[in-house]
């Protein structure tokens, strides 16, 4: 029988989980050419703004392929209503039966990207991180900051965005977990104050200019999933010292790499796979002056990894979790 878990008993479980290494193993074992994933289904929506991805595949000789749907509408804070949403599917490997449905809303997607935010943070970021910017004041801003409490004590944040009620909101939240929060409207104001930045946005056009770039800076791109979207000047990517993609072949298709090889500002060879980076420390961060920029566009390889986990240990709680 098909076992149905909903939102609120994901967002316990997954509270008592850590995923970090299981995500890592999905990323080398991506790299590897050990997991299956085809080309992102996805619709993309005019009015209102949104979007929708069907990403799916599974790892050879795993117990498990997952087919995951998520979604975000990004005017939904006028219907007060959240961003995302979506669910996850989980299949046997064995006989194609559907095992479980995760509906999580969108949640695990948001979990799966705020943990490859700090795997790559664990990897590229400097030392000596002086701030933490953030563009975007939504879920996954908040996210990534707070995954990367394992990775960095710095405190100080610099978010930049566009309504002052998100600046509200964002500050309240990240104050209460111990953060000092600066808000702002000028890009130049997070660019000058930090070398660790994170855009997580849907934007369509450049929010960073390469001349704004302190020495040494990390950017973590995962707002741009689309061929449309673009958070960064593609004269960074040509910049920078190390570029690192989720996925090559996904990223010559979508996201920040896809933008700069348009415009011939870099190759494919210029660009190293995050599992190799996992398992090769020759090529990670090795000075605290290098520029280096991680496109992450989501792999389902990190929701195979995530969905596995979570139905894993709801079969071992047991009736400790009630299901449909």
């Amino acid at each position: 029988m098909t076992q149905i878990f909903h939102a609120d008993q994901i967002k316990q479980m997954v509270d008592q989980l850590d995923v970090t290494d299981l995500l890592e193993e999905g990323f080398v074992a991506y790299s590897q050419n050990r997991v299956i994933v085809p080309p992102v289904g996805e619709l993309i929506f005019e009015k209102p703004p949104g979007d929708t991805h069907i990403k799916y595949g599974y790892i050879k000789d795993d117990a498990f392929f997952v087919i995951k749907i998520a979604s975000g509408f990004y005017e939904n804070y006028k219907l007060d209503l959240p961003t995302g949403s979506g669910l996850m599917l989980l299949f046997s490997q064995k006989t194609g039966m559907l095992e479980s449905i995760l509906i999580d809303e969108g949640y695990l997607t948001d979990i799966r990207t705020a943990v490859a935010g700090k795997i790559v943070a664990k990897y590229l970021a400097p030392k000596n991180i002086k701030g933490i910017g953030v563009f975007g004041t939504g879920v996954q801003g908040r996210m990534q900051v707070q995954y990367l409490k394992t990775i960095s004590d710095c405190k100080k944040i610099v978010v930049w965005g566009q309504a002052s009620d998100d600046f509200d909101s964002f500050r309240l939240e990240m104050e209460k977990l111990g953060y000092d929060v600066q808000t702002t409207t000028a890009t130049e104001d997070v660019t000058d104050k930090c070398n660790l930045i994170i855009t997580a946005t849907p934007s369509r056009t450049p929010l960073i200019r390469a001349d704004q770039l302190m020495p040494g800076t990390h950017i973590t791109a995962m707002g741009s999933d689309t061929a449309e979207k673009q958070e960064l000047e593609s004269q960074i990517l040509q910049q920078a010292d190390i570029v690192v993609a989720d996925s090559i072949e996904q990223c010559m298709t979508r996201g920040e790499i896809y933008q700069a090889m348009k415009t011939n500002q870099i190759t494919k060879k210029e660009v190293v796979e995050l599992g190799n980076i996992i398992t090769d420390p020759q090529l990670r961060r090795q000075t605290d002056q290098q520029l280096t920029v991680a496109d992450l566009t989501g792999v389902a390889v990190q929701d195979i990894q995530i969905a596995k986990a979570v139905y894993q240990a709801f079969l071992e709680a047991g009736n400790d979790f009630k299901k449909e």
